[in-house]
């Protein structure tokens, strides 16, 4: 999979790609990264990349030229490629988007900055446009990042394990299991027996009714929208029969969400 990033602040990405799954993706040729300076593409000696908005305001808008023209240097890969605009007005980033993108060839991300860009680029030449969620950022190049991630952790052979997305949370619609590893016991907490036992069914069900507890606790909006089976329906009676009270679910806040994201 290829990954085009369009910004004023390629530097941001250095480290982030030397380093951990996606630097290791790379490394390895799993995922290929480039990053594009749309200061490159800008006419002026200064490389300008904004200016003031039309109408007035405050603040200063990104000019369409230098993203348009950086925009159409990228080359196109053979296969399913897709522009995508990271701003608050976009749609909000999730696991199953996370595994939608993954299945194209190409994503080329575009990060706003300041007061945003300008309109025209939106309607010429981004088929898509994502937020990762209700808050400021001072630009689209931490949620270039995250989309990176979310995403290039799924294409096949990045993950070392064969299932180890599958069991991630939000797959299913809930959240993870719990998780532990050695020492067996620390300070006084010792992992549950269970999954000391070796009785691989045994364990799929703890996880599985563990995996309902936290979300019921934490996320009880998830349930609403999960795939839930007749098992899940019985674990779920015995949790409330066990005391297990539902968390306060998650709100979005309608609040100011900040430009150019």
């Amino acid at each position: 999979m290829r990954f085009d990033v369009l910004t004023i602040f390629p530097g941001m990405f250095h480290a982030y790609l030397e380093e951990g799954i996606l630097g290791r993706a790379v490394k390895h040729g799993r995922v290929d990264v480039r990053l594009v300076d749309i200061r490159d593409f800008a006419e002026d000696a200064h490389k300008t990349t904004d200016d003031r908005p039309y109408g007035g305001g405050n603040g200063m808008v990104m000019k369409p030229g230098p993203i348009y023209r950086a925009l159409m240097s990228v080359e196109r890969v053979k296969g399913r490629s897709l522009s995508i605009l990271l701003c608050p007005r976009g749609e909000p980033f999730h696991q199953e988007m996370a595994w939608d993108l993954s299945r194209y060839d190409q994503l080329i991300l575009v990060c706003g900055r300041y007061e945003g860009v300008d309109e025209r680029i939106r309607s010429l030449c981004i088929d898509r446009e994502i937020s990762i969620g209700d808050y400021v950022l001072s630009g689209g190049e931490l949620g270039a990042m995250v989309v990176m991630d979310a995403t290039g952790r799924l294409v096949p052979g990045v993950l070392g394990g064969e299932n180890s997305n599958v069991e991630d949370s939000f797959e299913g619609g809930l959240l993870e299991y719990p998780q532990y590893t050695r020492p067996r016991v620390f300070m006084d907490r010792e992992v549950p027996p269970v999954l000391l036992s070796g009785d691989h069914e045994r364990i799929r069900r703890w996880r599985r009714k563990a995996a309902l507890k936290r979300t019921l606790e934490k996320r009880p909006d998830l349930l609403e929208k999960a795939a839930l089976t007749a098992e899940d329906m019985e674990f779920l009676a015995e949790l409330k029969g066990e005391g297990v009270v539902p968390g306060a679910p998650v709100t979005r806040n309608p609040g100011r969400t900040g430009p150019g994201r």
